[in-house]
């Protein structure tokens, strides 16, 4: 971008100021794609630029990204339209470095969501100070969206984190035709659970719950939330349904909670309905809609127990 020393400063500037796994800070130029890990290692992909930059971005993106206009194949502006078009990239801050000053142009850059633009040649220290504090406003607004997603009871996701992950694995689904699984959870009779232990030992049983279904279901591309009162919903990759239905009767079953009142048995027991996601049939809150039934006649056929529905040609199975 530069000859100028940056990218260690630019390193070191990311490290200290990221707040969550994976920082780093990405530079794309005219002639690399350079990604400035954790350790202060450089590395360089001799790929086209855009290509290699982009194509490596959703799945860890860093701090800040670093921009020149003028790039073969694809120019700045173009890839800068890329990143604020995915969902997964969309919030990464953006700042131009390059030779192309005209009002018009950085008009241009500033629409297509940069967060800055810095015309050549640099000062050094106005583009550490710029980044530090475009840095330092996405690490205040990842640490409130973190707070915003996650349940304070359970300490796992929220509904409003679990339905922006199941609108963007849907729109994922559209384009890569990879199955996923979607399930609703209910705890058998949890008002009786109240009426035996009181709120707080309810609370409690919520907050185990929760911590189960995060330690079995934790995996990459796994998500367990809270849905809302007792009930708790996963995200999860495949279609493999039936056998994770019986994955979450054994993390629940380990608990050993005591529910003296249930008509079940005498442990804690939770009920489910569960379908594969597919796109070209359904939409999401049709999906939604018959996780829904499904756990409701689970529940009503006695509880205990998981109905999952193939989507695809209406095969279902119960899990107890």
């Amino acid at each position: 971008m530069s000859d100028q020393p940056l990218p260690g400063e630019f390193s070191l500037i990311a490290r200290h100021f990221r707040p969550l796994a994976g920082p780093g800070a990405l530079e794309l130029r005219d002639d690399a794609a350079v990604f400035m890990p954790p350790a202060g290692r450089e590395l360089v992909l001799t790929a086209d630029a855009m290509v290699a930059g982009v194509h490596f971005l959703p799945d860890d993106p860093p701090d800040l990204v670093l921009l020149d206009v003028v790039m073969p194949v694809m120019g700045g502006f173009e890839v800068c339209h890329a990143l604020k078009s995915d969902a997964r990239t969309r919030h990464v801050p953006v700042i131009f470095v390059t030779t192309l000053g005209d009002s018009e142009d950085e008009e241009r850059g500033f629409a297509l969501g940069a967060v800055d633009y810095i015309t050549k040649p640099i000062s050094p220290v106005t583009v550490r100070a710029r980044s530090r504090t475009h840095i330092e406003l996405k690490r205040q607004r990842d640490l409130l969206d973190q707070l915003a997603s996650f349940d304070p009871l359970t300490g796992i996701a929220n509904r409003r984190q679990f339905e922006a992950e199941l609108q963007l694995r849907w729109s994922d689904a559209i384009q890569s035709a990879q199955a996923q699984t979607l399930v609703l959870i209910d705890i058998d009779h949890f008002k009786a659970y109240i009426e035996a232990y009181g709120h707080r030992d309810g609370d409690d049983c919520l907050g185990a719950v929760g911590s189960a279904l995060a330690g079995a279901f934790g995996a990459a591309g796994e998500l367990a939330a809270r849905y809302g009162g007792d009930e708790f919903a996963l995200l999860l990759p495949g279609s493999d349904g039936a056998a994770r239905a019986a994955e979450l009767h054994q993390a629940i079953a380990r608990l050993e909670l005591a529910h003296e009142l249930s008509p079940i048995g005498a442990k804690l027991t939770v009920s489910a309905g569960s379908v594969d996601l597919i796109p070209r049939n359904k939409s999401v809150r049709a999906s939604l809609d018959i996780a829904a039934r499904l756990l409701a006649e689970a529940r009503h056929d006695g509880g205990n127990r998981c109905i999952h529905m193939r989507l695809a040609d209406g095969e279902r199975i119960s899990i107890t």
